[in-house]
């Protein structure tokens, strides 16, 4: 991996391509991200860049997070993230990396957690159809039907659709477009949907399988 940014989801708009066509896009305030320390094969287990995003308070860091910005000689950052670049050595503590290091026209992987949306029913999770609404079937009719046969296998088979939690887990979207690229405002336009609410962290990062 060359190129990796965090970002923050503002919201989505439209914008037009040079054929007319209204494409729905994402906006991103991807970075800057300030590198907190290198990680080195040997004295520690692999090779990273470890970068900070968002100015936070001192207070509001736990003391050796905190302590390891005030070591390093850099502002407090509410995140931190371990990037394993191809090449970590061109990176120095301090450095700081902006969202030009994307241009127009560039595919990357974005990975978020989605909408959290609690405990649901399987008809909201899994998209099932609710049961009959006449011929004794009430007074539930969002329920799930049998989840087995009694005698064989006598037993409910693992990963049988059901009620639970759904939403708040990581999901990677593959092959985005960048659209466009501000440099002024710290603004990524990435072409399609990407997991998240508003205001959700996520984080942009070249291709794997373009």
């Amino acid at each position: 991996m060359e190129k990796a940014i965090l970002g923050k989801k503002l919201g989505m708009l439209q914008v037009f391509d040079e054929t007319g066509l209204a494409v729905p896009a994402t906006v991103v305030e991807a970075g800057p991200l300030v590198v907190v320390g290198i990680k080195v094969k040997g004295k520690d287990t692999h090779d990273a860049v470890v970068c900070g995003f968002e100015d936070v308070e001192e207070r509001k860091l736990s003391r050796p997070v905190a302590g390891q910005m005030k070591k390093a000689g850099v502002p407090y950052k509410r995140v931190l993230r371990e990037f394993r670049f191809d090449d970590c050595s061109k990176y120095k503590i301090g450095d700081v990396i902006k969202c030009d290091i994307f241009s127009g026209g560039d595919t990357v992987d974005v990975v978020g957690i989605t909408k959290g949306r609690g405990f649901t029913g399987a008809i909201k999770r899994w998209n099932q159809h609710r049961l009959k609404m006449t011929h004794g079937t009430g007074p539930v009719h969002r329920e799930r039907g049998s989840s087995g046969a009694n005698s064989t296998p006598s037993k409910v088979i693992k990963g049988l659709h059901m009620a639970g939690h759904y939403g708040h887990e990581r999901v990677t979207i593959k092959n985005l477009k960048i659209i466009k690229v501000d440099t002024e405002r710290n603004v990524l336009l990435i072409k399609g949907a990407i997991p998240g609410p508003k205001g959700g962290l996520v984080t942009v990062k070249e291709a794997v399988k373009h």
